[in-house]
């Protein structure tokens, strides 16, 4: 009996909780029993829900909003008649959340004249100031008067000729007035006239005809819209420039008719001339007053 007998088994040990087993559940507190929602549900914000200084009736009030498709009704009448508090608690309720910035409420004028309340629902209050802030600053963009027109972009170079003779530019610019009867989208205004008038010239001074310029402009064009016509005549001008003519000497003038033959009154000796008459050499010798030396 004074042996201590081994195989006894020893008194059970109390369990402490969160100490010799802290995953199991606490005696006193909440507990969660959670799914995962796939449909139907609303994401909250815990500093909406957990909200030091909103009320109860507030905090679940935003969550009814936030959760609502755009356009549904929230005004205090229609909220008093969802919920079974007051008039005078919901209205305070939302005083709180416009204060706290989760609500903002303006009174506007529709097309009618009717003066509507228009109520927007922040989840995150002060977000889009935060963004403002941070938000990189563009240069603004120079205001321009409405009166006054809009800058026009410069025209592409055209050839110029080497002759501006007033007939040349004429009907250089004969031609681009007649490009609009072949396809109205070509119509041109004065200003874009004077300036392809010279480019035109160009091709005119080359020997190229008006009907063959017209062709050259007005071949192969695109069937969408023409948005600057005045452009692509000006790089069709100069892309599509004929080489110049080749180098032709001056033809020499054609000989006179020939003189026929005459028999010299004083010599007899044989000379072309018109009329019969001396020839030159019985002429010099001749002094004045016709007779002889």
């Amino acid at each position: 009996m004074d042996t201590e007998n081994p195989s006894t088994r020893l008194r059970a040990q109390s369990r402490i909780p969160r100490k010799n087993h802290p995953a199991e559940k606490p005696f006193a507190g909440v507990t969660h029993d959670h799914v995962r929602h796939t449909e139907n549900f609303t994401v909250v914000g815990n500093d909406l829900v957990q909200h030091p200084e909103l009320s109860g009736l507030a905090i679940g009030l935003a969550c009814y909003i936030q959760s609502v498709r755009p356009g549904t009704a929230v005004d205090i009448k229609t909220l008093a008649a969802r919920f079974p508090e007051g008039p005078t608690r919901i209205a305070s309720a939302l005083n709180e959340l416009e204060a706290h910035g989760y609500l903002i409420r303006s009174r506007e004028r529709t097309a009618t004249g009717r003066i509507v309340t228009r109520t927007v629902s922040c989840n995150r209050p002060g977000h889009r100031t935060a963004a403002r802030d941070t938000a990189p600053r563009r240069p603004a963009r120079r205001r321009t008067d409405p009166d006054e027109a809009a800058p026009r972009k410069r025209l592409p170079a055209v050839p110029q000729p080497s002759c501006t003779a007033p007939a040349l530019l004429q009907a250089a610019a004969e031609v681009l007035i007649g490009l609009r009867r072949r396809d109205p989208r070509l119509l041109l205004s004065a200003t874009d006239a004077e300036h392809l008038a010279p480019g035109v010239a160009a091709w005119l001074e080359r020997e190229v005809t008006p009907t063959a310029v017209r062709h050259a402009l007005t071949a192969n064009l695109p069937d969408e819209p023409l948005i600057r016509p005045a452009a692509l005549l000006a790089h069709r001008l100069t892309a599509q420039l004929p080489p110049p003519p080749p180098f032709r000497p001056p033809a020499s003038p054609a000989p006179g008719p020939r003189q026929p033959l005459q028999t010299c009154e004083g010599c007899d000796r044989a000379f072309r001339a018109p009329e019969p008459g001396r020839c030159r050499d019985c002429r010099s010798e001749m002094l004045p007053g016709g007779r002889l030396a």
